[in-house]
């Protein structure tokens, strides 16, 4: 499809132009932070270590594409000719990857912490913006979720399992074409250079137009779960804030997760409740693990211990000034949820 075929994105054919189902969180008015980042030799007895127990609750129709379309028959669908696919597991439960996760979470890790942009794209952003090409130059996002350049690697601190869906079977939604972005208004530029990352507004459903206008997709319906877990180690209190926070976990600052494919119509919108979480926090929980062949019941929080755990280390987040106030305030209008926003006909 050329560029001259993409119609325009105005209400039912008037001259006035549909609202932008998205919003930029702009970057702070300052470089980006740099950080040095802990090793992976050792656990830093300073640190943080351990495992946070996701689960992820369905709000509109979610669909993360492997980019393969096969015959419904092979999903088991036999009335369906054509159907594209989401990752399943050898029981045929869905998946969402833990890269896909990763990704979306780093999206909004960035946008508040002062960092740089993880992936250099196509747009004309500001040169300091740009991935780390040295590793002097590592930023908050960086250090935890990693980062690479010409020879040379970060692995980060983190890594997320593929969430694996509690609720047998899948969905069966349309997707409708969806066209190109219209980033021209110039509240989107500074000075010829893009202003900040763009994250898309959560809807109260999903559009689903139907078979005349689009293709059928697998999908996990409203209601479903995902459980999956986040390992991490060598975190400091505030870094391990700034990713309770991206999770949604600061009550003045609650929002849904925005994943997948379908944003500009709703699809995609998941909450994030925290569990269980299993940390060492000390050098005596370090020498109970590596004692015991079991994980020591210190190590474990749930309840009000774990909501005590959370706040403690948000609030480290925001008072030891990793948090960028004004862009999370904007990130948090931008993804608030429930909202009352409608789905557009013409995105």
């Amino acid at each position: 499809m050329t560029n001259s075929s993409y119609r325009s994105n105005t209400n039912n054919g008037s001259d006035e132009r549909a609202p932008a189902p998205y919003e930029l969180v702009r970057f702070p008015d300052k470089t980006p932070s740099v950080c040095t980042p802990p090793g992976h030799d050792k656990y830093q007895s300073n640190c943080l270590h351990g495992t946070l127990f996701l689960t992820l609750q369905v709000q509109t129709a979610l669909h993360v594409s492997t980019g393969v379309a096969v015959m419904g028959s092979d999903v088991d669908k036999n009335g369906i000719p054509l159907i594209k696919t989401m990752e399943q597991g050898v029981d045929k439960t869905l998946l969402i990857p833990g890269s896909s996760l990763k990704g979306c979470i780093r999206a909004i890790y960035e946008a508040i912490t002062n960092s740089r942009l993880g992936v250099k794209s196509k747009t004309n952003n500001p040169p300091d913006r740009l991935p780390a090409r040295r590793q002097n130059e590592i930023c908050p996002a960086g250090v935890v979720f990693g980062a690479s350049g010409d020879n040379w690697g970060w692995q980060g601190l983190i890594n997320i399992r593929d969430a694996r869906c509690n609720t047998n079977g899948f969905g069966v939604g349309y997707m409708p074409a969806l066209w190109s972005p219209k980033p021209q208004g110039s509240n989107y530029y500074d000075e010829g250079k893009v202003a900040g990352r763009k994250f898309y507004y959560h809807m109260v459903r999903a559009l689903d137009k139907g078979e005349k206008d689009g293709i059928r997709v697998q999908q996990a319906s409203r209601n479903y779960t995902f459980s999956t877990q986040l390992h991490f180690k060598n975190l400091q209190s505030k870094q391990l804030g700034a990713l309770l926070i991206a999770l949604g976990q600061d009550s003045n600052y609650p929002f849904a997760l925005k994943l997948g494919a379908g944003k500009p119509i709703g699809m995609g919108t998941m909450i994030v409740k925290i569990t269980e979480v299993q940390v060492m926090q000390n050098q005596d929980d370090l020498c109970k693990h590596y004692k015991s062949f079991s994980n020591p019941d210190n190590e474990k929080l749930e309840g009000e211990l774990l909501q005590q755990f959370i706040l403690r280390h948000i609030q480290a987040a925001h008072s030891q000034n990793l948090i960028e106030e004004p862009q999370l305030e904007q990130l948090s209008q931008i993804l608030s949820y429930p909202t009352t926003r409608q789905p557009y006909e013409n995105y």
